[in-house]
């Protein structure tokens, strides 16, 4: 990897690492969310916002835009830090979250610039990034839609669905993405229902399907600059993931699907964020 390579992947991850911040700063102020699954998809939802997506917050119904769809919608926290950090809302909106009256939801909304579906009912996600894939074919348009899923999600039967049109239509701008942290709200993933072999599964559908560490961002980086959107295949990513990524005490639990840090934990959490980000400025 070349310096300016280097320089990138160091940029973004420390804005993975402070966006991480604000996760935590507004889950433990609103005294609720989904802290575990927000944190295991921030550094996929940095790099897509940050370097991937082609957006433009001043006009955040642009045309031409790629469309981005939290299919997982309960981990809306790290959306809304990432929509902040981007410049779709300000950090003072962002401040807002769990308040009466405030404008951001507990999943995400249309009402929020940035958002381009109202998401949460798990399944549905990729179904309409297969409508907006075929949309933007039928009107000519070059856009590409990613659809960020969570692996509990999996579970939903119309994401089968969405994955057999997608491989019988060809759409090679379309990009699914799994946040595979192996945990959902109830336990282990492979204990609830089976998901693997994941890849085999995609694979025969049709997706041309990679896998990688996605709390790693120069893997990230790699990955997501070798997609070639010039074949008509659709592609698939499973981000293998670890559920509260960036706290030490709440990576890799269950119970941390919702589970909102006392004060004691709150400082913490910030203290050791804020040495990563340290040492990654450093």
């Amino acid at each position: 990897m070349n310096n300016t390579a280097l320089s990138r992947s160091k940029e973004l991850q420390i804005k993975a690492e402070e966006i991480r911040r604000r996760v935590i700063e507004i889950i433990y102020s609103a005294k609720g969310g989904h802290t575990g699954g927000s944190l295991s998809s921030v550094d996929l939802q940095t790099l897509l916002y940050f370097h991937v997506l082609n957006i433009d917050p001043q006009q955040p119904d642009m045309p031409g835009r790629d469309r981005f769809i939290l299919s997982k919608g309960h981990s809306v926290e790290a959306l809304y830090a990432t929509l902040a950090a981007r410049g779709f809302v300000s950090q003072e909106t962002l401040d807002t979250y769990g308040q009466y009256n405030s404008p951001l939801a507990g999943h995400p909304t249309k009402k929020t610039p940035g958002v381009e579906l109202n998401s949460g009912a798990l399944g549905h996600g990729l179904s309409v990034g297969v409508g907006m894939a075929i949309g933007a074919r039928m009107s000519g348009m070059h856009y590409r839609t990613f659809v960020l899923m969570g692996d509990g999600e999996q579970g939903e039967g119309s994401i089968y669905e969405a994955a057999m049109a997608a491989g019988h239509y060809q759409l090679g701008s379309l990009v699914a993405i799994i946040d595979r942290n192996t945990l959902q709200i109830s336990g282990r993933t492979e204990e609830v229902m089976g998901l693997e072999p994941m890849r085999e599964r995609w694979s025969s559908f049709g997706w041309e399907v990679q896998e990688v560490d996605g709390n790693d961002m120069d893997a990230l980086l790699a990955t997501f600059g070798a997609l070639d959107f010039r074949n008509q295949v659709p592609k698939l990513i499973i981000a293998r993931t670890v559920k509260g990524k960036g706290v030490s005490f709440m990576e890799d639990g269950a119970k941390w699907h919702h589970g909102v840090p006392s004060e004691e934990q709150y400082k913490t959490a910030i203290a050791e964020i804020n040495e990563r980000i340290k040492r990654l400025q450093s």
